[in-house]
């Protein structure tokens, strides 16, 4: 990981989205979401995928450089046919790391031994040996499968030279199918304190890997090779030291689902560059009922889908994060590809772990920018975001199932014939070959009534799902905030694949066509037993905020990302479903105003 440290700082800019200009008294460089990356024909690159970032060596260079997974510039980038124009990892340069210049791409056609119709995905940018190393993924290759592949230059401007063939070869999954290839994406260079080079790869389709690099860049040792994260859950990692510890942070669910997209970024750290890497819980990532520590998340403004992020050190010893998002409101770039303009934000450490932007995450407001040259400081100042606190239970709303029928508080959406019970304070649900997702409306839904204003719900939980193995397909149980069939967000207790995981789902009504209905993100790692929080606030504009908690112990919660729908004063729900022959166990079920 690039850990570029400078000395400090004393010159003073102010940039706007209009531009840069001088500020009397001014004590910084400042910026808004998303990076002004400007083309020579002074269009807007609006879109910068898995950035990748690195502070230019050569002498009489201040410029920075980024790097962007192969895209068209902007929806004005087409080809005399009128197609859009796939550009081979754009590049652009800046002094500040707030305006950007675009200044090419690193390949003017593909290596020959990547196939023709492939992508080169997720550039990983490394000084070392002297020169530039840019590594990549190839999407597919003429061998078959996707690999991962580098270039070297003297100049991070370029021009590449392709090694010719790949650093990662195309490979069946850990542990699988041998005739199978698993997704080799997403590099990630790390040299360790001992020196020894590393580089991670992988995504969803066989998990996240490790191996050794050789001393010249070029080439891995697949007898080295160690898994970090499980499949199924994480991609786009990034590794960085700090005080003793390596912290693996990746990304996690749909990258690209337009103003549902729940892309976030989680952590987990170990004393070891091959890990195992666990998280603030201490639940490893190769857990099934798999770790990580929220990073990055949605909030609940315009940006969702935050992720693939790279992470530097300022002038002034301040922590970064670029990463992509999407902006719900401008989600497209073309038919159906998605836009993810680059971001910038602080990365701060707090009790050990790291957080974008003091736990508020991804900032739609002006921001002290970096400090990019050597003499600068930092004018960030980290200001930790509290999580929400419960205050008055109201006990109206909530149910400790006593006795051994449903009080009359509650009601059925679509009553099951069977297969639930009241007993010893636990509302046993069984779960149905049903479900409640876009157009498949037929599981049952156990609701009651919601209080008006802002107020927070919780429910503990445990299903008879096995703790880990395969596949129960998409069982679950889980907390509803339910409008209808059509507007909801879900918060459950999900089996996928080999995993168990904390989905959290928003569902809208069926509007534009190609415009998604369902998104989903993750958070922590769920339990024997599992407690789920969702906040609900009130917002702007029709809509309102809401924000979901874990916790392996009722006391200790792990706060995930922030869905905002127009719900107005919707029932708190309970579902069961997926999936027969297992059951979802409820119990002390509370509702609080909140405090803050």
């Amino acid at each position: 990981m690039r850990r570029l440290a400078f000395a400090s700082l004393t010159t003073s800019l102010l940039v706007s989205s209009c531009g840069l200009f001088k500020v009397p008294g001014a004590g910084t460089t400042t910026y808004r979401n998303p990076l002004t990356i400007t083309a020579p024909d002074g269009t807007r690159v609006e879109t910068c995928a898995d950035p990748s970032v690195i502070r230019s060596k050569v002498p009489g260079d201040p410029h920075w450089y980024l790097y962007c997974t192969t895209d068209p510039l902007n929806a004005q980038d087409k080809d005399g046919s009128g197609n859009l124009r796939f550009r081979l990892i754009p590049v652009s340069k800046s002094t500040d790391l707030v305006n950007w210049t675009y200044v090419g791409d690193a390949f003017a056609q593909k290596p020959g031994w990547v196939k023709d119709d492939a992508g080169l995905w997720a550039p990983e940018i490394v000084y070392q040996n002297g020169k530039y190393y840019l590594y990549y993924a190839a999407s597919d290759t003429k061998a078959g499968g996707s690999a991962i592949g580098v270039a070297t230059s003297d100049s991070p401007a370029g021009p590449w030279t392709d090694s010719g063939g790949p650093v990662v070869e195309p490979q069946a999954p850990p542990g699988g199918d041998p005739n199978a290839r698993r997704w080799v994406f997403d590099p990630e260079v790390l040299t360790d304190q001992s020196g020894q080079r590393w580089i991670y790869y992988g995504s969803y389709f066989g998990g996240l890997s490790v191996r050794k690099l050789s001393a010249d860049g070029l080439k891995t040792d697949p007898a080295t090779q160690v898994e970090v994260a499980l499949d199924n859950r994480y991609e786009g990692a990034l590794v960085t030291y700090r005080e003793g510890y390596y912290y693996l942070m990746a990304s996690a669910t749909n990258c690209c689902n337009g103003p549902l997209t729940g892309y976030s970024v989680f952590a987990g750290r170990s004393t070891s560059p091959t890990g195992p890497f666990v998280d603030r819980e201490g639940v490893s990532l190769l857990s099934p009922r798999v770790g990580g520590t929220p990073v990055l998340s949605l909030n609940g403004n315009r940006w969702v889908g935050p992720g693939h992020h790279d992470v530097f050190t300022d002038a002034g010893g301040q922590d970064w994060t670029i990463y992509h998002a999407i902006d719900r409101y401008d989600p497209d770039l073309g038919p159906g590809l998605t836009k993810r303009p680059a971001l910038l934000d602080p990365i701060d450490w707090v009790n050990g772990w790291p957080t974008v932007r003091g736990g508020s995450w991804a900032s739609d407001e002006p921001m002290p920018g970096p400090a990019a040259q050597p003499g600068e400081k930092s004018a960030y100042r980290v200001k930790v975001r509290p999580d929400d606190q419960v205050g008055e239970r109201l006990s109206e709303y909530g149910d400790a199932f006593a006795g051994d029928t449903l009080g009359p508080a509650w009601s059925w959406v679509r009553p099951p014939a069977g297969g639930f019970g009241v007993a010893g304070g636990v509302f046993t649900f069984d779960t149905q070959a049903a479900d409640l997702y876009e157009d498949q409306n037929s599981a049952s839904v156990l609701t009651r009534a919601a209080p008006s204003g802002d107020y927070a719900v919780q429910v503990k939980l445990r299903t008879t799902v096995p703790a880990e193995g395969c596949c129960q397909n998409y069982v679950q149980g889980g907390l509803l905030i339910y409008g209808d069939d059509d507007r909801y967000l879900k918060l459950a207790v999900v089996s996928i694949w080999n995993t168990r995981q904390i989905e959290w789902a928003k569902e809208t009504p069926l509007g534009t066509p190609a415009v998604p209905r369902y998104g989903n993100t993750v958070l922590g790692p769920p339990g024997d037993t599992t407690w789920l929080r969702i906040v609900r606030r009130g917002g702007a504009g029709g809509e309102e905020t809401y924000t979901a908690y874990s916790s392996l112990d009722g006391l200790t919660w792990v706060r995930g990302g922030t869905w905002t729908h127009a719900l107005g004063r919707a029932k708190i729900g309970l579902v069961s479903q997926g999936g027969a022959g297992f059951q979802s166990e409820f119990s002390d079920l509370r509702v609080y105003r909140l405090r803050n």
